[in-house]
């Protein structure tokens, strides 16, 4: 397996929480809003499955990576690393990608299992097709296990830690949802964890496990997650940290009610999915809009149940305290 040179590593991930913010569009051509896409930038994962990547065309991946850079640079968080899914189905189509994503200004690369051949998609093909991104990608991988993104295909802890030793494999995103294999992975990676820092302490690889759905942050981290990359981030980003930060903190009962009501409010924006997700944006936020068709946006009533339903958790997200992350 190839040797990343270490004078071309970009920024380090950072142990916490990290959005995979949606992306926007003006609702009457379907192009691009990068004006909104900028708003919107936090410690960020772009050009994943909230952001519509596989909506989008190379060029407008590349387009919303490079104003998320600016964006936050201008606002003073350069210094926030930023993941990008970089997704094909070929290991040709994803190189290019990796490639376009450094030059966008990219730290790291979310990569999914390729599915559309699920019948090709046997273990050894899998680690091979991980490995030979990884020998050539121009930024460190993550992996994203997601089966149900990927046509049902569940990457086991073995798999995963064996691809950990790709020196240029740096982390896995869990949105399996799988507490038990993130346990697995963590330990034999050594994940880098603040609720047991003494565990990655001195060892030379930095390797991230993430939690992938807001409803198992605490329990990720009991078992040493690096934290987690949740859609909720978007909405409830207060929320999300204020969990992370209570579990860091060894407030675990504390920790365990912010859970619980962050669980419950992301199950209703779960539910709705992306449209769900740029309903209460709109609402919230005044901006949002709608997904690229053939999605549709929520009708009028749809989104009223759906405001109804998380009122209250808007109200206990905003008198939570803001989180510098600079």
């Amino acid at each position: 397996m190839g040797e990343l040179n270490p004078a071309s590593r970009p920024k380090d991930l950072v142990p916490g929480i990290y959005a995979p913010t949606q992306v926007f569009f003006h609702e009457e051509t379907e192009e691009l809003d990068l004006d909104t896409i900028g708003r919107h930038a936090v410690r960020i994962v772009t050009n994943g499955s909230n952001g519509e990547a596989v909506y989008l065309s190379p060029d407008e991946r590349f387009q919303v990576t490079t104003q998320t850079r600016e964006s936050l640079n201008e606002a003073g968080f350069e210094r926030l690393p930023i993941i990008v899914g970089t997704s094909d189905q070929s290991v040709r189509g994803t190189l290019k990608l990796c490639e376009e994503a450094k030059e966008a200004g990219g730290d790291a690369v979310l990569l999914l299992t390729p599915s559309f051949f699920k019948w090709a998609m046997n273990t050894s093909t899998i680690e091979r097709y991980f490995a030979l991104v990884a020998d050539s990608s121009p930024l460190p991988v993550i992996i994203y296990n997601y089966p149900g993104a990927v046509s049902g295909i569940d990457l086991d802890s073995e798999l995963l830690i064996r691809l950990s030793h790709h020196p240029n494999i740096i982390g896995t995103k869990f949105t399996c949802g799988n507490v038990g294999k993130l346990a697995r992975v963590a330990a034999e990676t050594f994940s880098v964890s603040e609720v047991y820092p003494a565990i990655s302490n001195g060892k030379e690889k930095r390797y991230m496990t993430f939690a992938g759905i807001a409803d198992f942050i605490t329990s990720s981290l009991a078992v040493g997650s690096s934290g987690a990359i949740v859609g909720a981030a978007n909405v409830f980003p207060r929320a999300c940290v204020n969990v992370y930060k209570l579990s860091v903190d060894g407030k675990q009962e504390e920790a365990m009610k912010a859970q619980a009501k962050l669980a419950l409010s992301d199950w209703s924006l779960t539910k709705r999915a992306i449209p769900g997700f740029k309903a209460i944006l709109q609402h919230y936020h005044g901006y949002g809009g709608a997904p690229r068709e053939p999605m549709r946006k929520l009708n009028e009533k749809e989104a009223k149940e759906l405001i109804d339903e998380i009122t209250w958790m808007m109200e206990l997200e905003e008198g939570l305290p803001d989180v510098s992350q600079r």
